[in-house]
């Protein structure tokens, strides 16, 4: 059968108090609005229509890589009026509609697939994903029927006494029948105290011409919604904790869950050690036997076996096996460090490759630069990759040693097996084999203080 989801993705978000559209707010570091996209994917639905509002382009652009199609409802008057406003986008569909909120990301794969399963199974029009709560003060109840279909949704304020004895409530995301939603959505009318369409009276619509409505209970856990950044931060503790868990069922010793954050995305093999105050984002691989020591950013990176890393921050890049990496360091995109490396404090690679079984120690940058194997670099040196206008390429060979407080101004290639006299600034080629000394000779002037009464 045909699906195909509707994420309500076009609300102002007034209580977020922010410029931007409240569902591309991120959660351990994703877009709730894609961790709502991702889900579909998840569980095989492929097309997806986000309904966009406030913030239309920014929406656009974090969800870009997700390939969706979009709605856009300009003004928003209601969950209904949301729907209308995708009605191009479901005209000529046969099969299914899922519709979720692009606001509440912690929806999982196994309850999606439950009631599409539920729904077709029960052959409904349209099914309610509920949640049962002990105190659902506040909440819409779900009236049902002898045979257990839904019978109506009664507000609370609403409710009778009996009424408000039900426990379940509704969650505001669906699925529909598309050509029976499409049927009744013209029925829809804002004649309310709020002038909104809203797409809980498709019930009684749906009802009132003979069809069966369905509903399933689910977590309430999974059908949170955020409003507020406290909310926001309420969903991103819970988000973190299932994020956690994963990685140690599968085999990661994680010290203090409540104190390291790691994005949805990342991928993290057994047997790695991750110590608190690490943040690990994007689409980072960690491989077998890492160790993280407390306090490093690693974003989109490549980490390979048996890497121990410091306090350092590491973008976009890839670390080889067998390496070590800090305190202190600071590795920038596009870089791609070597096995059985050393990347001592203080050290800033940027946009480099350093060959297997280099030191670069401690106080040095490295930019720009092609190193090679074995080399040793002394404390203080500079690759010099910028002229003020233009940034400049150095080339290493293997096994050189560049001494401590060395400038290597680009373009300049040394070659293999050189030295480099601390204290030099190199500014032409080292031939291999060479000992490069670029320095002025020492010269003492002797009793030039108390000639010149410097006390």
């Amino acid at each position: 059968m045909f699906k195909c989801a509707l994420v309500l993705a076009g609300g102002k978000g007034k209580r977020m108090k922010s410029d931007l559209p409240k569902v591309i707010h991120k959660v351990c570091g994703k877009e709730m609005v894609n961790y709502v996209i991702d889900l579909m994917r998840n569980s095989d639905i492929q097309d997806v229509n986000v309904i966009i509002g406030k913030g239309a382009e920014q929406l656009k652009e974090a969800t870009a890589t997700r390939n969706v199609s979009y709605s856009l409802q300009a003004e928003q008057f209601g969950t209904g009026h949301a729907v209308i406003c995708a009605k191009d986008y479901l005209q000529g569909k046969d099969g299914v509609v899922i519709i979720l909120n692009g606001d509440a990301p912690l929806m999982v794969k196994e309850t999606i697939d439950k009631c599409i399963k539920f729904h077709q199974e029960g052959k409904f029009k349209a099914t309610l994903i509920t949640s049962r709560l002990e105190d659902p003060s506040g909440y819409g109840r779900i009236v049902r029927d002898a045979s257990g279909c839904v019978e109506k949704i009664v507000e609370h304020k609403d409710c009778s006494k009996e009424e408000l004895k039900i426990t379940e409530i509704n969650s505001g995301m669906y699925c529909f029948d598309i050509k029976a939603l499409l049927d009744g959505i013209d029925k829809l009318n804002n004649t309310n105290a709020q002038g909104e369409y809203y797409l809980t009276d498709m019930v009684q619509i749906l009802k009132d011409s003979g069809k069966n409505v369905g509903a399933i209970a689910v977590e309430f856990q999974e059908t949170l919604g955020v409003n507020s950044r406290v909310q926001l931060a309420n969903v991103e503790h819970i988000m973190r904790q299932r994020i956690n868990k994963r990685h140690m069922e599968n085999g990661v010793t994680i010290i203090d869950p409540n104190a390291t954050y790691i994005g949805d995305d990342v991928e993290i093999e057994r047997d790695t050690i991750i110590y608190p105050g690490n943040f690990i984002e994007g689409k980072t691989i960690i491989k077998e036997g890492c160790i993280l020591y407390p306090n490093s950013r690693i974003s989109d990176t490549i980490i390979n076996e048996r890497v121990t890393i410091q306090s350092s921050v590491i973008l976009e890049s890839s670390i080889g096996r067998d390496t070590t990496v800090g305190p202190f360091a600071y590795i920038r995109p596009e870089s791609n460090i070597g096995k059985e490396v050393k990347i001592g404090d203080f050290v800033e690679i940027k946009k480099s490759t350093i060959g297997n079984k280099t030191k670069v120690a401690h106080l040095t940058y490295i930019g720009d630069a092609e190193v090679g194997e074995g080399c040793n670099f002394g404390c203080g040196t500079v690759v010099v990759n910028y002229d003020g206008k233009t940034k400049h390429k150095t080339i290493i060979g293997n096994n050189s040693f560049i001494g401590c407080n060395t400038n290597l101004v680009s373009p300049v290639e040394v070659e293999d097996n050189t030295y480099i006299a601390a204290g030099s600034t190199i500014t032409e080629k080292v031939k291999e084999g060479s000992l490069a000394i670029a320095r002025a000779k020492q010269v003492n002037k002797e009793g030039w203080v108390s000639k010149n009464r410097i006390k």
